[in-house]
């Protein structure tokens, strides 16, 4: 209730005492039948004191109407210093609900500033919890490649063979892989990462990716099949979806048997532009899958050599292009990941 209205239901309420008392007195008049000789000195007293306890009493009443509504005021300001107080000590609290009244807004305002700041909260935590994860993660991924390079070394200085120059090389590449992976997520986590708005054409992108796996699909003695579609276009950016198809299509290949077979499928309804790659592997175990996309996540199966952060990536790269990334299983045996490029 605002605070003109309250005036008004006064002004009204004033008036009807006056009405009141007009009309006892007219009343109290009839009774007791005055003639003009019975308006003694006492008489014509009477008749100034009855409008005056009228107006006294209106008077009173509408005294007491202005401390009703202090007192109102002060509980109102009671609660939400409580509810603050709360908030400070216990990091929630809970706001009773009450009926519209000047307060309401202020009310809801302070609830909204509270719940922005308790879920800023939360996620400041999970963030301070995840770069603490990530660092025990990337130091224990360092750990090996440094480990075995300097034992490499420390063979070559007392045997002086340089076949464990290879060995270095391979751990080198192994921790330059490494690096531009954590650069990569780190643009992305940062927001630093922008791609470039413009026509991709999945077949295109499929091909791009394949051939950049050829020598890995050769090597295992895996084929890699793209079921063309026709053209079917999103609006993304080609060189980071197709690093993206890379790494789901690499994880395919180094789970499938020799001579098998690696196969890319994609469609489009108005909804969204859809990706399908599956392998002809054993598939992911039942308990791993909700952590497929986890980084660092490995699990029983995976390669030696891999930094477990290839699959978040392509998450993260079709989440920025509108797009959603999930894996599973195909009841024939095998592994599938599905992408699907919303329109809008």
């Amino acid at each position: 209730m605002t605070k003109s209205r309250h005036w008004k239901i006064y002004v009204i309420f004033v008036f009807a005492v006056w009405l009141a008392g007009t009309a006892a007195a007219e009343i109290f008049l009839e009774n007791h039948v005055y003639r003009e000789e019975s308006f003694t000195a006492f008489g014509q007293m009477d008749l100034y004191v009855l409008p005056a306890v009228v107006l006294g009493t209106g008077c009173l009443l509408l005294l007491g109407g202005f401390g009703i509504l202090e007192m109102g005021k002060k509980k109102r300001i009671e609660e939400l210093t409580q509810y603050l107080e709360q908030v400070n000590i216990k990091g929630t609290g809970i706001m009773a609900g009450r009926r519209e009244d000047e307060f309401s807004i202020l009310q809801d305002e302070i609830y909204k500033t509270v719940t922005s700041l308790y879920q800023t909260r939360e996620q400041a935590m999970k963030a301070k919890r995840n770069y603490a994860d990530n660092l025990v993660n990337i130091a224990h991924q360092l750990k090996t490649p440094l480990t075995a390079t300097s034992m490499s070394v420390q063979l070559f200085k007392e045997s002086g063979s340089f076949s464990y120059i290879d060995k270095i090389q391979k751990q080198i590449n192994r921790l330059t892989v490494l690096e531009e992976a954590l650069l990569k997520i780190s643009r992305i986590d940062s927001g630093t990462l922008e791609l470039d708005s413009a026509p991709v054409d999945i077949y295109t992108a499929l091909n791009l990716a394949a051939d950049s796996l050829e020598e890995l699909a050769e090597e295992k003695r895996v084929k890699i099949n793209i079921l063309e579609n026709g053209c079917v276009e999103f609006t993304g950016d080609m060189e980071w979806t197709v690093e993206a198809l890379m790494n789901l299509m690499k994880n395919c290949i180094e789970h499938t048997p020799e001579n098998k077979a690696v196969y890319c499928e994609y469609s489009w309804n108005p909804l969204y532009a859809e990706i399908r790659i599956r392998d002809e592997g054993e598939g992911f175990d039942e308990e791993e899958l909700p952590h497929v996309f986890e980084r660092f996540y490995h699990g029983k199966k995976h390669m030696s050599g891999g930094v477990g952060i290839g699959l978040p990536l392509a998450k993260a790269v079709f989440e920025m292009e509108n797009g959603i990334l999930t894996a599973g299983n195909l009841p024939e045996k095998g592994a599938f990941y599905e992408i699907r490029i919303y329109c809008h």
